[in-house]
């Protein structure tokens, strides 16, 4: 089988597979991100996550995170769905947060297409990443083709909008690499920019994850800024306004993945009942749930501080 041959026989998988699409990119060195991201961590914009500064190296080149490695094979997988919370009042959870964890659900999908890849060539050899390690997901996507990053700094799929999933294969073969990289179709568009309520979608596709609601209510450990009192806009865990007001999420389609489907016990929670939330009911609403990221304390916190009169 050709390398044009097996290209497109995993792309074909990967669709069948129930991914919105996939792309492949050369495994190298990424010297512009790698100023890029100098330049973010230097000047603060990571906040508390610690983790972005660590494996630096790792994260501007897979050549040094996975041995052998000499391509990336990226994929989306799409969450969107127009189902939303009933109670206008109640505390506002992102929606891919609504269903099962997504590790869990893309890293099954990402395991069978790279079983699919050893049928072809069995001395395929490297390893499967769902936002798990440090990769720059939205570089090597919009590399393989697969859209570009917005000025809220998500990747944006002409095909499917930026409601999706990022995973990658990082292994020992060579594919048909995308050769033209997709446009950037933002063009004067600042309706994300404008929408943030915190100000925290800066120029040049910046974000400054102190003031982002996102970064607030899921990766911060600490108090949530008092400066940002009266500002989440109801959000307690995630935020989806800068993706909710981007003129390509208006092709959005709904998912077809059941693992995403939200219980209708949480479409159907008043906020008074959100104010109440105790463990048990923790436990049976987010059990496996990207929402145990924050944790039940967290929430709480969350919760509380919404309730909070700027």
């Amino acid at each position: 089988m050709s390398i044009s041959e097996c290209s497109g026989a995993i792309k074909e998988e990967a669709l069948r597979l129930g991914f919105a699409d996939c792309g492949f990119s050369k495994a190298e060195l990424l010297p512009e991100d790698a100023t890029r991201l100098q330049e973010w961590l230097s000047s603060g914009y990571h906040a508390r996550m610690g983790y972005m500064a660590k494996h630096f190296e790792k994260r501007t080149d897979p050549t040094k995170l996975v041995e052998g490695a000499r391509s990336v094979i990226s994929v989306l997988y799409n969450y969107y769905t127009d189902k939303k919370q009933k109670d206008p009042e109640a505390p506002v959870i992102s929606t891919y947060a609504f269903g099962r964890d997504y590790h869990l659900v893309m890293r099954e999908k990402m395991n069978l297409l790279f079983d699919f890849i050893k049928s072809l060539h069995p001395d395929a050899e490297g390893r499967v990443f769902v936002d798990s390690a440090p990769v720059l997901d939205r570089t090597w996507a919009k590399r393989s083709g697969l859209g570009w990053i917005g000025k809220n700094s998500n990747l944006i799929s002409r095909k499917a909008g930026s409601f999706v999933f990022i995973g990658e294969i990082i292994l020992n073969l060579e594919f048909d690499y995308n050769q033209v990289p997709e446009g950037d179709y933002c063009g004067s568009c600042k309706l994300c920019v404008e929408a943030c309520p915190t100000k925290a979608i800066l120029d040049n596709r910046t974000l400054n994850s102190e003031r982002c609601i996102s970064y607030q209510t899921i990766e911060n450990r600490g108090e949530i800024s008092q400066e940002l009192e009266g500002k989440l806009s109801n959000r307690v865990f995630g935020c989806d306004i800068c993706q909710d007001v981007c003129p390509w999420n208006r092709k959005a389609f709904r998912h077809t993945e059941p693992d995403f489907e939200p219980l209708s016990d949480l479409l159907d929670m008043t906020a008074n009942e959100w104010s109440h939330l105790n463990k048990d009911r923790y436990r049976e609403l987010f059990t496996d749930s990207p929402v145990e990221r924050a944790g039940f304390k967290k929430l709480k916190s969350n919760i509380a501080f919404l309730r909070k009169k700027a």
